[in-house]
């Protein structure tokens, strides 16, 4: 497999050898490991220089793991024997395979990329570990539109780090499928100037929590949908400054409140549900939820959150949710309904 290499390679070789063929359900004996070097390597080298490699591989602070075995010799003397080395794994093969399978199915990222990235964690792990690449191959073309997306993440993390404003252009699909830049009543392309606060994954998507310069309330953005980025040298406007975020940003509140990343501001909502949406209800608003009373069949529940969110929603939910208060939302979402049924009139 590779040439001739010289006897200072030999602890390099030791420890690909652990990466490519060990992991704790196949672990290696120095004869074996003697045998890969000579027939892969084309090293020749006694038992004695592997174990000391070996030992040196732990010194330097590899996870290397192996058995002790107490054997009499010849001269009828005890002697400590290692065997079964291998290398403890940073990942689990299940921890790899969730990240693999998190990168299939996603929806933001593009194949190519996807694929690379995929490769990438194959070469954590060893020969015997088979993940489930080949799906790849099986899903439909996802690349998109915007190429940008992983130098955007790039730049936004950079300026949280540091505290500075962003610009961008903000964009929508027109009917040719394709993103086009959000223009203003003039027809000139619209430049946004935001601070930038978090960056959150939501149902398949990043979205980038933040202020709009120009508002004093929180903005939620999709970051696949963000073009033509620049990274500011101005301050971030202070999160306390942001109506919202006076007490800073608790993330899974946040995320509770604004269920479809609608931007606005959180009012308190109480609904009734059937009892059979219980595990659908902790899906969508997690544990900030207050039940007010229950039935047999029902639950009334109350939760702080985004009005337009909760209006779409409560749509969707429309056979099995019932929204009490505030009247103001139950008048918006009668008004739907009675639009909606009027769509399928004959």
């Amino acid at each position: 497999m590779y040439g001739k290499q010289p006897k200072k390679l030999l602890i390099m070789n030791i420890l690909d050898i652990l990466k490519r063929y060990t992991d704790e359900d196949h672990r290696l004996s120095q004869k074996e490991i003697v045998e890969i070097l000579d027939r892969e390597y084309d090293m020749k080298v006694e038992r004695k220089a592997v174990k000391r490699n070996l030992l040196n591989l732990i010194d330097y602070g590899y996870h290397v793991e192996y058995s002790e075995s107490v054997r009499v010799n010849r001269r009828g003397e005890e002697e400590t024997v290692y065997s079964d080395w291998y290398l403890e794994r940073d990942f689990t093969d299940a921890e790899l395979r969730l990240l693999i399978d998190s990168l299939l199915f996603s929806r933001h990222i593009p194949y190519s990329q996807c694929k690379t990235l995929i490769e990438k964690l194959e070469n954590l792990s060893n020969r015997y570990f088979k993940s489930r690449v080949k799906h790849i191959q099986t899903m439909p073309d996802n690349e998109l539109p915007n190429k940008q997306l992983f130098y955007t993440i790039e730049i936004l993390d950079r300026a949280i780090s540091k505290g500075k404003q962003v610009s961008f252009q903000y964009n929508e699909y027109y009917t040719d499928g394709q993103l086009h830049a959000r223009k203003d009543d003039s027809g000139h392309v619209r430049t946004y100037i935001i601070n930038p606060y978090q960056i959150a994954a939501v149902n398949g998507r990043y979205y980038l929590i933040c202020n709009n310069d120009k508002y004093d309330g929180v903005s939620n953005y999709r970051v696949d949908r963000i073009t033509d980025i620049c990274l500011l040298d101005t301050p971030a406007k202070p999160m306390k400054k942001v109506k919202g975020l006076e007490n800073g940003l608790n993330l899974p509140k946040h995320m509770a409140e604004h269920v479809y990343m609608f931007t606005g501001e959180s009012v308190p909502v109480t609904f009734r549900a059937k009892k059979y949406l219980l595990t659908d209800l902790f899906d969508w608003f997690g544990k900030e939820m207050q039940f007010l009373n229950e039935t047999e069949d029902e639950v009334t529940v109350r939760v702080t959150v985004n009005q337009d969110a909760m209006q779409k929603w409560a749509l969707q939910y429309a056979l099995h949710v019932t929204v009490v208060k505030p009247e103001s939302l139950v008048k918006k979402i009668r008004e739907d309904i009675r639009n909606a049924a009027n769509n399928y009139q004959v």
